[in-house]
Formats: structure tokens, C-alpha cells, sequence
């Protein structure tokens, strides 16, 4: 592993202060939509909320994304997850796609704004785009460190967000994928995602270490690049 020195730090943090931010909309946007279909157990709890302390779990949302940042290792995170009473909800099923959504649809709308900002600074001959692999790569011409860390910022969220969206879709337990093709899908296989949530969490760790997301991203995130780049 290479030593670490500040460039490197500095970008760790841009990238912590995105990660903590979309997942607190994330799970805020979960705890609103249950909100809204009549189960007020989230917002009692303060989860309708931008505050990072509502969201952060020290673990999942630091610890496992730093080691991942700095080892290389596969990135692995999650915030505290949003408490919701299915119960109380009204429209049971037509509660399940929205609350289970909310988050995903708050993430490609992060990614979609911050896709407008750098396609409106290229436009302008702010920045220069380029690609790193699954990233978008924001060169800004200025060369103060400021606008350096503005253009990464952009790169990071627009990322970060479309990769969030992206994967939890994948209807695997506990992933919202899952949620909401459960509410698509007839009652009759409401059993059979119970049963698989036994095992969502194995599943989950089997198709990291297989490449199944490696696979999965290498061919979704080139496309939310292009959109991006359009007649660039």
C-alpha cells in the first residue's frame, strides 16, 4: 500500500462528506415516504432529517468505508437502517414500492444534478471531462486547489449517487431492489422473499467476492457516463 500523504487525505474526506450526505438523504427520504403513507415511526425517531448524527452508523457508514478507501478492498457501508411499520401503512403494497424507492430515486436525482453541473461548467470551458475507469473525472482550469476540490466533489457525488442507485436496486435482501419488486410482483410470492431474506445478507457478501457487482456496474455506470458526456 502506498504511504499516505495529504492529497490523499483531502480526498478521503471530499469523498466521506458525499458518502454521509447522499446516505442521509437516502435513508431520509425512506423515513418521509413511510411518513406519508401513515406510519410516523421514523419521524419520531428524527429520521426525516439531513443531520448526519441521525444517519451515521459508526461502522457501516465509517469504519468499513474507510478501510475500503485506503486498502482498495471492496467497498462495503450502510447507514442505520430506516425503522418503518408496515403495519400502519395505507395501500399496504403501494406503500412498500414507494417507501422502498424513495431512497434509490433520491440518489439518481443527486446524480442527475450534479451531471447538470459539470455538463453546464464543461459547457462554459470550466472543466475538462475525462474518464478513470467507472469514474467521471472533473478537470477544472484552474489549478487552485479550491476548484480542484470542487471539480472531485462533483465527480465524487455524481458517482457515488448513480452507483447508490444502482445497486440498491439489485433485488437482493436487504436492498430496496428487493422491497420493491416485492410490491410489483403478485402476493403469492411474498413467502418466498421472506424466506430469502434469511439469507440476503450471504448473498449479498457471495456476489461481492464473486464479481457479480463488478460485472453489474461494469456495464450500468458507462451508461450514466455517456449520458453525461453527449456531444462532448
Amino acid at each position: 500500500m502506498e504511504p499516505i500523504n495529504g492529497a490523499v487525505i483531502g480526498q478521503f474526506l471530499l469523498f466521506m462528506v458525499a458518502l454521509i450526505f447522499s446516505l442521509s438523504v437516502h435513508e431520509s427520504a425512506h423515513a418521509w415516504a413511510s411518513n406519508y403513507f401513515g406510519d410516523d415511526l421514523a419521524r419520531l425517531q428524527g429520521r426525516i432529517s439531513l443531520n448526519p448524527l441521525a444517519h451515521v452508523d459508526p461502522i457501516g457508514t465509517l469504519l468499513f468505508p474507510a478501510v475500503a478507501y485506503f486498502t482498495g478492498a471492496p467497498l462495503i457501508g450502510w447507514a442505520k437502517p430506516t425503522p418503518v411499520n408496515p403495519l400502519r401503512w395505507r395501500n399496504k403494497r403501494v406503500a412498500n414500492f414507494w417507501v422502498s424507492s424513495a431512497g434509490v430515486i433520491c440518489n439518481f436525482i443527486m446524480a442527475i444534478i450534479a451531471g447538470v453541473i459539470i455538463r453546464v461548467l464543461f459547457e462554459a470551458n470550466v472543466v475538462e471531462l475525462a474518464t478513470d475507469g467507472y469514474r467521471l473525472v472533473v478537470i477544472p482550469h484552474n489549478t487552485s486547489l479550491i476548484a480542484e476540490g470542487a471539480g472531485l466533489l462533483l465527480s465524487i457525488f455524481f458517482t457515488l449517487n448513480f452507483a447508490l442507485g444502482v445497486f440498491n436496486l439489485i433485488p437482493i435482501p436487504p436492498l430496496d431492489g428487493s422491497k420493491v419488486l416485492q410490491s410489483i410482483l403478485p402476493p403469492t410470492f411474498e413467502s418466498s422473499f421472506e424466506a430469502l431474506e434469511r439469507f440476503g445478507f450471504l448473498l449479498l457478501i457471495v456476489a461481492m467476492f464473486t464479481g457479480v457487482f463488478r460485472v453489474i456496474f461494469s456495464i450500468v455506470m458507462p451508461i450514466g457516463i455517456k449520458l453525461v458526456l453527449i456531444g462532448a
